[in-house]
């Protein structure tokens, strides 16, 4: 199967829909990561994503829509403080879970009788969702547990052979995967953190849990039992408060022969002398747009990423740090 890489115009959406149609696959951007879409709809489909990606099969998929449509032929019973979240929010980086109207096909949500929407904000998405016109389940469109894909050749550096379509929407620029938020319950609870972050539901909603999955219970959520966004080189993860370490330890393995690079945010390299740096940038939003990147450039250039979080842990950070620890931990 030869893998195409298009620009997102009528020729290239009226190829994907035709493609969703058939029962395949086909790669489009988001706000956040690259998904992996196929038609909600058809088991078949959807289980070709579980099939092509490596995903175990008990970790549920979130849906995808365009703005306009209407969420209640999938989902019932939405309280009110949905509604305002949604206002507020979207479109843009926030999965909601409902209770399903069972519309959607059980692969989806591995049996659970609930079903995680998202409304992407980018422009491409919106397009590619509209034209199909179907409710679209993805997950990041890679290889399962390696790092979540922001580019099209990212996309393509896994799946290549294994997808008709690669929709080219440029670089993600948010980075981590969406937050994803209960709401089948009084209050609002998040399951995955994300750029949404927990204070700014409850600004909304006037407040929110956090979920803490215990040890052998079933997958709620996209992100919260499986190892994930895992660079194909050695990877090492020091705190802050450590990073005088973390630079000692670079030098050990460059005196040694290895390809290092130290991978941290602006501040933290002020502290690395003269090592080679993944910068991930000045702020809690670079940080989170330009983690995946650097780790997938890291994996290229590098033997051995060390990373060095930073100082910063609330806010966006929270889901930063979700993934950090996930990758080099």
């Amino acid at each position: 199967m030869k893998t195409r890489i298009l620009a997102i115009d009528e020729n290239s959406l009226e190829l994907a829909k035709s493609i969703i149609n058939e029962g395949g696959l086909v790669a489009f951007p988001t706000e956040t990561v690259y998904g992996l879409g196929a038609n909600a709809l058809n088991d078949d489909a959807v289980k070709l994503i579980y099939a092509t990606k490596g995903r175990p099969s008990d970790n549920p998929l979130i849906v995808h829509v365009h703005k306009g449509y209407d969420i209640t032929e999938l989902v019932d019973n939405i309280p009110e403080y949905a509604k305002l979240l949604a206002k507020a929010f979207l479109p843009g980086p926030l999965t909601m879970v409902y209770n399903s109207r069972g519309v959607v096909c059980p692969t989806v949500s591995c049996g659970l009788n609930t079903l995680a929407i998202r409304v992407p904000s980018h422009e491409g998405a919106q397009k590619f969702l509209k034209y199909v016109g179907l409710p679209i389940a993805a997950p990041s469109a890679n290889v399962s547990k390696h790092v979540s894909p922001v580019t099209a050749q990212h996309v393509l550096d896994d799946l290549d052979g294994k997808i008709k379509l690669i929709l080219d929407g440029g670089k993600c620029t948010g980075g981590i995967e969406s937050t994803v938020l209960d709401c089948t319950g009084d209050v609002p609870c998040v399951l995955r953190s994300g750029l949404v972050t927990r204070d700014m539901v409850a600004q909304v909603a006037g407040e929110c849990d956090e979920y803490h999955m215990v040890e052998c219970e079933r997958v709620r959520s996209p992100g919260m039992k499986y190892k994930h966004y895992l660079p194909r080189c050695k990877t090492m993860l020091f705190d802050y408060e450590h990073r005088a370490e973390a630079l000692k330890e670079y030098k050990i393995c460059t005196a040694r022969g290895e390809r290092a690079r130290i991978m941290c945010d602006e501040q933290v390299a002020r502290d690395m002398e003269d090592a080679k740096i993944l910068n991930l940038g000045g702020d809690e939003n670079a940080v989170a747009a330009n983690l995946y990147d650097k780790l997938r450039e890291g994996e290229r250039v590098a033997d051995i990423i060390i990373a060095v979080a930073p100082q910063k842990q609330d806010g966006v950070m929270v889901g930063v740090m979700n993934r950090l620890s996930k990758a080099c931990g």
